[in-house]
């Protein structure tokens, strides 16, 4: 494989619509930091070219004849790992596939273009160069054993008896997040004695798919967020994506509990849900009875709110570079904000854990 510190990448673009594989081509050789090495049919034909070109990069449709991409992903991980990027179809459809395929070790995916003639065109070519970019610099990690369970109905009567949260926890992440997250959500105890908020930068068809796949790996509570809704001990908050999330102070109905609001994005602001509101807003609320924990990803979205949640008193855990796919936000919120813990993925959750005061709040059943 060529040194990944080189000039150019070569890249596999796999697919089985010509027209999409000339056109990645075409998106891929006008750049000069990328080269296509080779082109792939379907999954079988993809398996033959890794082992005969030995690309820097794949991009990898999922729905593929013969061998589809989560089977040569599997594959790609464990016999010959490299830098994956899923070439995803747009809807919610194809949610959970795409989600699954980044808990399995791709890097990031890129939304196909609408068709040839395409306004969205332009957006795909910048997505798909950053997300090689990424690729490029990214470190490989075994995926996390996911084990699905069966998704727990809670009525909202039952999630109030569990009381309105007092502490709470809000977490950043974005490149590497969902593998990072299918790693730690499901290690939290369904007794946490805090509320949860996460801000996972993906499309808003696609943060629904995630609160479901975190909820079936997990015996803590999992839900996408929505507005108003009433933060509760135990429950975690997948913050939807394309709006921004905050968090505000209670109010009549709420039983005491601060409330989740949304927020239209700003064209500026970058990527959404954006963790800067998110944890400033915590901060603002909850003072020292907040944790902001910056996980993997790029740029460096959750710098400055972190610093807001530590200069009210709070506290601050941030990922460490060995384990972060993409050393990014991390790194900047280390630079700017500092931290109390900087831990690897592994020790992520029993961190949180820590963090949180050990109060047992007793729950009604259902």
């Amino acid at each position: 494989m060529t040194d990944t510190a080189s000039r150019v990448h070569g890249v596999l673009v796999v697919d089985d619509s010509a027209f999409m594989r000339k056109l990645i081509a075409e998106m891929i050789d006008a750049h000069p930091d990328f080269r296509v090495v080779g082109i792939a049919r379907d999954g079988v034909d993809a398996m033959t070219q890794i082992d005969r070109l030995d690309p820097d990069i794949v991009t990898l449709d999922l729905e593929m004849p013969k061998l589809d991409g989560l089977m040569v992903l599997r594959r790609v991980m464990t016999e010959s790992p490299r830098p994956v990027v899923v070439l995803s179809a747009g809807g919610a459809q194809y949610g959970d596939a795409t989600l699954r395929a980044l808990e399995l070790g791709a890097v990031d995916f890129v939304r196909k273009p609408s068709g040839p003639v395409s306004l969205d065109l332009p957006i795909v070519r910048e997505r798909l160069i950053a997300a090689l970019g990424a690729a490029a610099r990214a470190r490989l990690a075994p995926p996390p054993a996911v084990v699905e369970r069966e998704v727990a109905t809670v009525p909202p009567a039952s999630l109030q008896n569990r009381g309105a949260a007092t502490h709470v926890v809000v977490i950043a992440s974005s490149t590497g997040g969902p593998r990072a997250l299918a790693e730690i959500v499901p290690q939290l105890p369904a007794a946490l004695s805090a509320a949860v908020v996460i801000a996972q930068h993906l499309p808003a068809e696609f943060t629904g798919a995630l609160a479901e796949r975190l909820a079936r790996a997990s015996t803590v509570s999992v839900r996408e967020a929505d507005d108003g809704m009433p933060l509760f001990a135990g429950v975690v908050y997948i913050a939807r994506g394309g709006v921004n999330t905050s968090i505000a102070s209670s109010g009549a109905g709420d039983g005491g509990a601060a409330v989740l609001r949304q927020h239209p994005a700003e064209a500026r602001s970058g990527a959404t849900p954006c963790a800067d509101v998110l944890f400033s807003s915590a901060a603002e609320v909850f003072g020292a009875a907040c944790t902001g924990v910056v996980l993997t990803g790029m740029g460096r979205d959750g710098a400055a709110g972190l610093r807001r949640i530590r200069s009210s008193g709070g506290g601050a855990i941030i990922q460490d570079e060995a384990s972060s796919a993409i050393y990014g936000m991390p790194r900047a919120a280390l630079l700017e904000a500092g931290a109390d813990r900087v831990v690897s993925l592994s020790m992520m959750a029993n961190a949180i854990i820590g963090m949180v005061p050990e109060e047992r709040l007793e729950w009604l059943t259902a």
